[in-house]
């Protein structure tokens, strides 16, 4: 049986990652514990980097999604790369600025920025991508108030509905983000947007969905989005520059899973982009791709130790693990797969089945359903794999439940990069009455 996401056999026969046997991370830092591979989140970015360059060069960006995992070690890592960060509030954007992160690489979206936000977002001078009329009337007064002037994207609802959940697809008419093309409201924000001597419009973004296994949407969004910036020239004089795709490429969270290389991704982008301009006359835009589950997805586990095991015969194997839906809560949420190993006996045969369950006082707190794992007892522990992306982001202190460590593999050493919270942590905002 071979191991994904590079995972290896330590000596010791447990599982190990970056050289460092994960029983021995275990007993130093404890679970549950989030566990980051730096190596893979660089080789991850790098792909994107060099794919992008093959077909655009320097006519191309890649922006990290940093709703996915957001530290300060990762806005250090994907400054010290070169790419950019896609920040969703006030708190991302603080975190990115407090490394120094280049604020004109730096695009903020988010479909109800509060005036505080904005405020903050053109004191930095980072590109604000605009989601509704509202938004654009507050941004507005706080340019003229303090006498300065916004770039701006604009983002826009494509019409194209990609086959992934309901909770993640975004690019539909019927969704909460941005302004539809086929009412036409997208088109008068444009016109608003240009008769604002405060804003600078840059682009256009769209963002279709998450965890896409197909390329055919991205094609399509892109011509439907070169086809609205060709009206814009054709009807008000102006060219856009910027075309931001978003980001929701795939990645493999079980084995059925086969999601397409990144390259295929950006070709087909490529092949819409290069016919439609070549054909309709417009100059190739400057294009930004926003990754982010498929740089930081697969190059996560958590670790977990096994508490009871409840055998409920000819009904479920439950087993229970010291973590659960306050670390990881995308089960919850829309019933997320994932797959497993156990750390002290990573190759063992799968011959039971079991539905891994967290410790939360929720019949729903449920990691993993049906699985097939190695006979398991109390005490071992579980590596559950592609963590990284949506699971720090989406932690909770429900029940009471104090947030994991995070630590950053490398060649062999183990970095923590975001401590695990104490009961102290817990009640350190509270206020006795």
């Amino acid at each position: 049986m071979q191991l994904r996401y590079n995972l290896e056999i330590s000596p010791k026969g447990n599982l190990s990652w970056e050289g460092i046997d994960l029983l021995d991370l275990i007993e130093m830092y404890g679970t549950p514990l989030y566990v980051m591979n730096e190596t893979m989140i660089r080789e991850n970015i790098n792909i994107f980097k060099s794919s992008l360059n093959k077909y655009f060069g320097e006519n191309g960006l890649i922006i990290y999604a940093s709703k996915a995992f957001c530290t300060k070690a990762m806005c250090q890592i994907a400054k010290e790369e070169g790419i950019g960060l896609d920040v969703v509030s006030g708190g991302e954007l603080y975190t990115a600025l407090s490394v120094n992160f280049d604020p004109d690489k730096i695009f903020f979206h988010g479909n109800n920025k509060t005036y505080d936000e904005l405020e903050m977002a053109v004191e930095k001078g980072v590109k604000i991508v605009l989601d509704n009329f509202d938004e654009l009337e507050m941004l507005s007064l706080i340019c003229r108030t303090k006498n300065k002037k916004a770039d701006v994207l604009i983002r826009i609802k494509p019409g194209i509905e990609a086959h992934t959940h309901e909770f993640i697809r975004t690019g539909q008419i019927d969704s909460k983000f941005g302004v539809a093309l086929e009412n036409g409201e997208a088109f008068s924000i444009v016109q608003k947007v240009l008769q604002k001597e405060e804003l600078n419009l840059v682009g256009l973004h769209c963002h279709i969905g998450s965890q896409i296994f197909e390329t055919a949407p991205f094609k399509l969004a892109a011509r439907v989005m070169l086809e609205f910036m060709l009206k814009i020239k054709n009807e008000l004089g102006y060219e856009i520059k910027i075309l931001d795709l978003g980001g929701g490429f795939g990645i493999k969270y079980t084995a059925h899973d086969e999601p397409p290389r990144v390259e295929k991704f950006i070709e087909v982008i490529t092949e819409e982009v290069e016919e439609f301009c070549s054909l309709k006359g417009l100059k190739k835009p400057f294009i930004v791709l926003e990754p982010g589950r498929s740089i930081v997805g697969e190059a996560g586990i958590t670790l977990y130790t096994i508490g009871n095991v409840k055998e409920i015969p000819n009904v479920r194997n439950y087993v229970s693990v010291d973590g659960g839906m306050t670390d990881n809560p995308r089960y919850a949420l829309y019933q997320a797969r994932y797959d497993a190993y156990v750390v002290e006996n990573p190759l063992g045969q799968r011959t039971k089945v079991y539905t891994i369950a967290g410790r939360c006082c929720e019949s729903g707190d449920i990691l993993i359903k049906d699985i097939k794992l190695p006979e398991l007892k109390t005490g071992q522990h579980l590596a559950i794999l592609a963590t990284g992306a949506y699971n720090y982001s989406m932690s909770s202190n429900y029940n009471r439940f104090p947030r994991p460590a995070v630590v950053l593999l490398k060649n062999g050493q183990a970095r923590v990069i975001v401590k695990r919270e104490t009961y102290e942590d817990l009640v350190r905002n509270d206020v006795e009455i």
